[in-house]
């Protein structure tokens, strides 16, 4: 490959890597990537190299090294692309100032088409079902993002090369320590929804036995004045030092404190509670997305200033020592070059580099979240309040229906 490869910065080959199954053996994951591979890949033209890498971190996965270039029936390698020209309405071709003729450039392949790394994502989760349903395991894969599920939650940030390599060494680094902080906020988040889903049932459930019931036989109607029963708990436990009466207390305070009165209004609580909830994890995750938009802004734009000299100095070179110098500042050339493409694309036709007013930015929006997670905890706290009311109404209703059971069986007797 690298024989047929003439220009400096030729791309040689593609990298895949993909998260392996734990749930299956080895003998399964390797089965599993080499068919996935085979179908997907190889069939279509490219070679193949598969490393599978397992430290024992619960992180088993494989690395997949793609050729650029199809291979040819002969063992030949093919072109990526050919020379297509331009014809005119008469069916000639267009000859330009310079003497040559109007040409594009049309790809050999569909492999670098923007929609193909959507479709093998998308391969490799179907793949991966497959064997984990004939393998017996309820467990599936998605391979689209959270947003695309429907599902709430922060995007984690994308780390780089670099960065990747440092954390596996167990250095950690400023852009680790924020995933660390996402994945600790997504833990709470789930674990609110979690918690306001099974307040939802409960209230839900509830209602549904009511109906059930004959008028005369409920226990707790949906209209019954909260405020009294838990008012009336704590006058009869009021001498009786008993266990429960510092709850019954709490939960009457809560209870006035939002006027809530009955069920349905408790209910009305719960789904502003989830409302609320929704909201505020919506405006977490936009705001961590314009404060990584503007953290990669900083750091390509300090990119580019730290290697702009470099890049200048090799374009002021004649042709014949640019080789020697792009090999002796490879890496500052390459990081230039990213980071000019990345401005290009981003910044539109402002080309002023702000850097302090982005970090200032970047503080700014960093206090908007801190204030946004605390009221994602100040909800966890209504949640738990909400929970305490739950058990003490689930215990009225138990004891009033041993209540209503002892009266029937006395009836019996």
């Amino acid at each position: 490959m690298e024989k047929i490869e003439n220009s400096k910065n030729s791309q040689l080959a593609r990298e895949i890597e993909i998260a392996l199954p734990k749930e299956l053996d080895r003998e399964k994951q390797i089965e599993l990537v080499r068919e996935y591979v085979k179908e997907y890949f190889v069939k279509v033209g490219m070679c193949a190299d598969i490393a599978l890498h397992d430290k024992g971190d619960g992180n088993p996965h494989a690395h997949i090294l793609l050729t650029m270039r199809p291979l040819n029936e002969d063992t030949t390698w093919g072109a990526k692309s050919k020379k297509e020209y331009i014809l005119d309405e008469n069916g000639e071709k267009v000859k330009l100032k310079n003497g040559n003729y109007k040409a594009r450039k049309i790809n050999t392949t569909d492999w670098n088409e923007q929609d193909k790394a959507e479709q093998w994502r998308k391969a490799w989760a179907d793949i991966t079902n497959k064997y984990l349903e004939e393998n017996s395991i309820q467990e599936k894969v998605d391979h689209r993002s959270f947003q695309r599920r429907g599902i709430e939650q922060i995007p984690t940030i994308h780390l780089g090369v670099s960065v990747t390599q440092m954390e596996k060494k167990g250095i950690a680094t400023d852009r680790g320590n924020i995933n660390r902080e996402i994945k600790h906020q997504n833990k709470i988040l789930r674990e609110i929804a979690r918690r306001i889903k099974v307040l939802l049932n409960w209230i839900r459930g509830i209602g549904k036995e009511e109906k059930t019931e004959n008028d005369t036989k409920s226990t707790l109607p949906p209209k019954e004045n909260m405020l009294s029963i838990f008012g009336n708990l704590i006058r009869k436990n009021a001498d009786s030092h008993h266990a429960d009466l510092e709850k019954y207390i709490e939960s009457y305070k809560l209870l006035k404190e939002k006027n809530i009165t009955s069920l349905s209004e408790l209910k009305e609580n719960i789904v502003a509670l989830r409302d609320k909830n929704y909201k505020t994890t919506r405006a977490i995750k936009d705001t961590e997305k314009q404060i990584d938009d503007r953290v990669q802004f900083i750091d390509h734009a300090e990119k580019y200033l730290k290697h702009k000299d470099t890049y200048k100095a090799y374009t002021k070179l004649k042709k014949n020592k640019q080789d020697t110098f792009y090999n002796e500042h490879t890496a500052e050339l390459i990081l230039f070059e990213s980071a000019k493409k990345y401005l290009k694309e981003h910044l539109g036709e402002s080309k002023t580099l702000n850097i302090s007013k982005w970090k200032s930015e970047v503080a700014n929006m960093k206090k908007e979240k801190n204030s946004l997670y605390n009221q994602i905890l100040k909800i966890r706290e209504e949640v738990e309040q909400d929970e305490s009311v739950r058990n003490y109404i689930d215990k009225l209703l138990q004891e009033n229906s041993e209540l209503t059971q002892v009266k029937k069986q006395e009836l019996e007797l």
